[in-house]
């Protein structure tokens, strides 16, 4: 049985330099992102389209979506599992293509998340857990490019 979630978000476009949108030129890419009871996100476009390079860009977050979805799919698995984690880390690269009309799409995005476990017996199967982690996450599923893994277990204190 399938169970529908409901997600709201507020966009604010702050930009406006007195002009509005008169021409290319004439406004800021700048915006907040909000949802409600929580910190804003001050956003705007990639620096290649005008955008603040001090802000985050939709490209930058839809990366970090992949990757924390990832990471929490893992985590939950690995609780399941027996596999204990220590410590995660990961720096996500993604690849997309502008397009000759000025439009793109994303070519595709990499994890390489580093996982810390407690004991040499839990690294094959934390490293196993990371393909089960991919087909589990609501934002990957949702891609029409396959999102890869180079992941990485490392041996820690226990």
């Amino acid at each position: 049985m399938e169970k529908e979630h409901h997600y709201s978000s507020k966009l604010s476009w702050t930009g406006n330099k007195g002009e509005g949108t008169a021409h290319y030129r004439a406004y800021d890419r700048d915006h907040i992102l909000s949802v409600t009871g929580k910190p804003e996100i001050p956003a705007s476009s990639d620096p290649s389209f005008r955008g603040s390079p001090q802000r985050y860009n939709p490209e930058e977050l839809f990366v970090a979506s992949l990757s924390s979805c990832h990471m929490l799919w893992y985590l939950h698995l690995c609780a399941v599992n027996g596999v204990v984690v220590t410590a995660y880390t990961d720096e996500a690269k993604g690849v997309m293509m502008e397009t000759a009309d000025g439009g793109g799409y994303f070519k595709e995005v990499t994890l390489y998340p580093v996982v810390t476990v407690t004991t040499a017996t839990m690294i094959e199967k934390a490293m196993a857990l990371h393909h089960d982690a991919n087909k589990m996450c609501f934002i990957a599923n949702s891609c029409k490019f396959p999102v890869r893994h180079e992941p990485k277990t490392l041996l820690g204190p226990a």
